[in-house]
């Protein structure tokens, strides 16, 4: 290697278990300074380990990666289909951890400095009108105690705007159905109580008086929405429950999880909600998370003009 070389960082190569060694320090660091959750560290590992696969077979690692290496690697995601929204997700990972390597002097310059952002359009969260929401909400069979808890689950996620993998690790002590308010720990570990509404309180009491003991027959469980086995469901099962109910209530177009979350803000501004309250509920740091959420109001306002004013 060139003494002009932007990343030398030894005499020797790093070998890939030294590899896998940085990126599980770098990982650790941002655990403890940010709070990240598991699956967002596991989305940054995995970036990591992908872009590390394909520099092993050009002979190089992630610690001795140049600006050409990296944008090879962009280039040959493009080819294979990737689209640029997830393009920028990795030239993100990418870009956090060479600065982490730098910060601790492992390397002296950044090989992603000069690279640019793909330029992606920022799409709107696909949210639901409200009377989707009512047949949605309307479709588990509440007289089995499965069912029954589905449709507690739903009511809360509608009633309070919470991420799926807060609703799912919800635990009875985060509930205080006197006050009628959840007490969640959400991104970065910051916390915030959230109102849960007459509606889905009342859900929630009948969900935990009965049906909720037929699931757990004598087993103890801390989950408010526990399996029949008293662990918490899993994100991929709360997944495949939302698209079968929404399969029977008819809702037509691309879901997400997320996708009462999105109808709990979207409704909020609609009927009148301050934007600054609707951000501290959701839990976003930045208000400008929160300001999409007035473009789907505004672009469905548009639809509403068109479909009913005379000269729409």
């Amino acid at each position: 290697m060139s003494p002009g070389s932007v990343n030398h960082v030894a005499s020797t190569r790093p070998t890939p278990t030294s590899s896998e060694g940085i990126v599980d320090k770098f990982l650790d660091a941002i655990w403890m300074e940010r709070g990240l959750s598991i699956n967002t560290l596991g989305a940054y590992r995995a970036d990591l380990m992908a872009l590390q696969r394909w520099l092993a077979q050009r002979d190089t690692s992630l610690m001795f990666a140049t600006r050409a290496d990296l944008l090879a690697f962009i280039a040959n995601r493009a080819k294979e289909g990737s689209k640029p929204r997830s393009t920028a997700r990795q030239l993100s990972s990418f870009r956090r951890f060479y600065r982490f390597l730098v910060r601790e002097g492992v390397i002296q310059e950044d090989p992603t400095v000069k690279i640019e952002m793909p330029k992606i359009g920022r799409s709107l969260p696909k949210s639901l009108t409200e009377n989707e929401v009512e047949s949605l909400l309307a479709a588990p069979e509440i007289s089995d105690p499965l069912g029954h808890r589905d449709r507690a689950m739903l009511e809360v996620l509608y009633a309070t705007g919470l991420r799926v993998s807060e609703l799912i690790n919800l635990k009875q002590n985060q509930v205080n159905l006197n006050q009628g308010v959840l007490r969640i720990r959400g991104k970065g570990d910051r916390e915030r109580l959230i109102p849960i509404g007459e509606e889905s309180q009342r859900w929630l009491r009948e969900f935990l008086t009965g049906p909720r003991v037929e699931i757990l027959l004598e087993r103890q469980s801390e989950y408010l929405f526990p399996t029949r086995r008293g662990d918490r469901m899993t994100r991929q099962a709360f997944w495949h429950i939302i698209k079968r109910y929404a399969k029977k209530a008819d809702i037509a177009g691309k879901l997400s999880p997320h996708t009462l979350r999105h109808a709990f803000a979207t409704h909020l501004l609609n009927n009148g909600a301050d934007l600054r309250v609707v951000q501290m509920l959701l839990g976003h740091s930045d208000l400008s998370t929160t300001q999409i959420y007035t473009h789907v109001a505004r672009e469905r306002m548009k639809e509403l003009h068109a479909q009913h004013h005379p000269r729409g």
